[in-house]
């Protein structure tokens, strides 16, 4: 019996994803555990892999197309099976599902509308009666500079298209009942170049957003405004720790990266402060007792961050080596779910960019990320008083207050400067 291929989560974020490539075409006979297409999540390209067996029948989204999640994207079933009834069956389900959105937004936009309208209006009476004065009594409303009759506009889409000098009956309205709302004026303006004439800026292009993209956005938005963050800073010196990896790299057919001795200590450091390791889950605190450490890595389209499992019992040599097999995937969009998520602790280094310092936003499920800046040579004074040029480096801890405490991240960072200006070889 034919059935309807739908689109999977293929990440455990996953809302929406696009038709990268279809691997295999109408007419191909497909194995369960066989790659059907590939998938761009909010985090990477993922093989879309059949469930059952069977023959391809149809393909309903296309390469480049997007569909969310419980959508169909193709058919599958038996050679030479009749399926229409599924095609009119996803046709209805997509009608319904369209018609719907559109009241939903009617409705969305209708509430929005009633909350503003009492401020507003408010706003424009008085303005109106300022004017009055010195119009010699006359009302705004009355003055014939209104909306023209017969067409519906918000008190908000007035005021705006007054300031801008907009005609309302060369806008087109999209509130309820073709009421021109605030948004109407500004998509106009967009639209007409008027904003740049006005002093603002002119949109040349509008560039989709991606899944990813907008994934990132939503995450990070939720991250900062749910968790109250604080940030400490520390100067480390790091002659030390670039001299062992100097030595170390001399001596071995394995270079080992910055960022790898950087995901040991903190590894090191997060066993004695095991707050750091924890995760906040409303009504209570996850403690975790392996400590898996993220990089941030940049892709042309948002950031991911592969995942070291368990660098509290690993040495450095093996950090680096998966953690250079992590970021070749990453950059190539391959990592698979269980490489990029729930992460204990995050590492954010923008150091080679020349970054003396900066902020970062928690990676949930983390309680706390550090950022790395540049190592520069600076003027230190030494131990006894006189000026020496040390190679000094900026550290700043993210928290998030609701479980870590202002004192056990300064322990936690304090701790970790020692470490890491007194690196010890046994990390190897």
């Amino acid at each position: 019996m034919a059935e309807k291929l739908l689109m999977l989560a293929l990440s455990p974020t996953m809302e929406e994803g696009v038709i990268v490539k279809w691997v295999k075409q109408v007419g191909d006979a497909v194995s369960s555990g066989e790659a059907l297409c590939e998938v761009e999540t909010d985090k990477a390209i993922m093989e879309y892999q059949a469930l059952d067996e069977g023959v391809l029948l149809q393909i309903t989204a296309g390469e480049g197309a997007s569909a969310k999640v419980g959508d169909m994207i193709g058919i599958i079933g038996k050679a030479g099976e009749d399926f229409s009834d599924l095609l009119k069956e996803a046709a209805k389900e997509s009608k319904s599902k369209a018609a719907k959105e559109p009241q939903a937004e009617v409705e969305k936009e209708a509430t929005a509308e009633a909350e503003k309208a009492p401020k507003a209006e408010a706003a424009v009476e008085a303005e109106a009666k300022k004017e009055a004065a010195v119009m010699g009594g006359i009302p705004k409303a009355e003055s014939g500079r209104d909306a023209p009759a017969g067409i519906r506009s918000s008190p908000l889409a007035r005021k705006l298209a007054e300031k801008h000098g907009v005609d309302l009956g060369l806008v087109q309205g999209s509130g309820p009942l073709g009421r021109i709302v605030e948004r109407d004026i500004q998509q106009y303006l967009e639209g007409s170049g008027a904003s740049s004439a006005a002093g603002g800026e002119q949109v040349t292009e509008s560039i989709k957003v991606s899944d990813k993209r907008r994934m990132i956005a939503q995450r990070l938005s939720e991250s900062k405004f749910s968790a109250p963050h604080y940030y400490l800073k520390i100067s480390v010196l790091v002659d030390g720790l670039l001299n062992e990896r100097k030595r170390f790299n001399k001596n071995s057919e394995q270079k080992i990266s910055f960022n790898s001795y950087l995901m040991k200590i903190s590894a090191e450091t997060i066993k004695k402060h095991p707050r750091v390791n924890a995760t906040w889950q409303g009504d209570t605190i996850g403690m975790r007792s392996q400590v898996d450490i993220a990089l941030a890595v940049a892709q042309p389209d948002g950031l991911i961050t592969p995942v070291v499992r368990d660098c509290g019992v690993k040495g450095i040599v093996a950090i680096d080596r998966e953690l250079k097999v992590l970021i070749d995937k990453a950059r190539k969009g391959a990592l698979t779910p269980p490489e990029y998520s729930n992460s204990t602790f995050t590492i954010t280094n923008l150091g080679g960019f020349g970054i003396d310092e900066f902020t970062a936003i928690i990676n949930p499920p983390n309680s706390a990320i550090l950022a790395v800046g540049a190592a520069l040579k600076q003027p230190v004074v030494g131990d006894e008083g006189g000026i020496e040029v040390r190679t000094v480096m900026k550290l700043t801890l993210s928290c998030d207050h609701r479980l870590i405490d202002g004192v056990v991240g300064a322990m936690f960072l304090s701790d970790l400067k020692y470490r890491i200006e007194y690196p010890i070889a046994g990390w190897y």
